[in-house]
């Protein structure tokens, strides 16, 4: 994502299919555990003061569960969502070290 939005600034739309119990929790783990990051650094120097702005026009939450079926979806988000995504990157893992 900090790649994406790094070397290509005019993407129109990022979606970030978090976890979580509700948008709410969702924005705020985003902006906790991901934009605050060192990772992100280089975006914050070039954007200074408008970084959260950007971040916040570049990218939309997304409730769910790629555990789910339909990603723990309603079938209308789904399908809106089917409908306008070209590209999907699967950042998913566990942290389950002792997995078969």
């Amino acid at each position: 994502m900090e790649k994406i939005l790094r070397v290509q600034p005019n993407v129109r739309q990022l979606y970030l299919l978090i976890k979580a119990e509700d948008e709410s929790c969702a924005k705020r783990r985003l902006k906790e555990e991901i934009l605050c990051s060192a990772l992100f650094e280089c975006l914050r120097s070039r954007h200074g003061q408008d970084y959260e702005a950007f971040m916040e026009q570049k990218i939309s939450v997304v409730v769910g569960d790629m555990t789910k079926e339909m990603l723990a979806m309603d079938p209308s988000t789904y399908t809106s969502l089917a409908t306008k995504l070209d590209v999907i990157v699967n950042s998913a893992a566990t942290t389950s070290f002792d997995e078969r």
